[in-house]
């Protein structure tokens, strides 16, 4: 009863294309849902997400579940994520993706999701962490630990997007660091973020992992810029 109220005051609309849901769908809409621009990067080792990363850093695997472009449907999803406090988006989103990732060959399997952290300046400003609900789905899915204490940031830095490619790759050194204990050797941690545009968070990230003794890194994001 409250339920179909809240509905009828408040309607659900679809987080890509604004549209009213129907009954039997979440978050998104069935003509969104069929038009998602999927990368298929889960299927391809060579992908443009592990290029990224080619002569920067070890990973065992890269991948990219969108593609993101300016204006487009997914750069409107990604904004009601992070801005909005839409967090559902990266539940839903996470639940898809992880049916792939459980598929991928790999030589170990994951241990643990780890987020791209937060400084607790910017956590207190936005009061989450735009992909919680994406690791956490993913954690579920591949029944494995999400852990956001062993990586953390360090320093406050403005936002990376509105930098150009030497800026990012030079503000973004030395903001990271790593807490962590024995039980966390030898492990093989997925990192996750919202959007792989030139890569210098998460190599910045995936080098403060490394100094974990026998850390392994995958590097798995929401969407990729294209």
């Amino acid at each position: 009863m409250f339920e179909s109220l809240k509905n009828l005051f408040f309607p659900k609309v679809c987080a890509g294309c604004h549209t009213l849901l129907m009954t039997n769908e979440t978050v998104f809409c069935t003509t969104c849902r069929h038009e998602m621009p999927l990368t298929q990067y889960h299927l391809d080792t060579n992908n443009e997400a592990v290029k990224k990363f080619y002569g920067k850093i070890e990973i065992e695997h890269a991948s990219a579940f969108l593609y993101f472009n300016k204006k487009g449907m997914v750069q409107e999803l990604i904004h009601n994520l992070k801005y909005k406090g839409y967090e559902e988006i990266g539940t839903v989103l996470g639940n898809w993706y992880v049916e792939d990732l459980k598929n991928i060959n790999l030589k170990t399997a994951f241990d643990v999701v780890i987020p791209v952290p937060l400084h607790q300046k910017k956590f207190k400003e936005r009061g989450y962490n735009q992909v919680t609900t994406f690791g956490k789905a993913l954690s579920k899915g591949l029944n494995i630990p999400y852990d956001n204490s062993i990586l953390f940031r360090k320093k406050y830095s403005k936002t990376q997007s509105k930098k150009n490619l030497l800026g990012r790759s030079e503000g973004i050194k030395n903001v990271f660091d790593v807490n962590f204990s024995e039980e966390n050797h030898n492990k093989h941690f997925l990192l996750i973020d919202d959007v792989l545009t030139t890569g210098a968070t998460l190599e910045a990230c995936s080098r403060s992992l490394l100094k974990i003794p026998g850390a392994k890194i995958s590097i798995v994001c929401m969407a990729m810029a294209h």
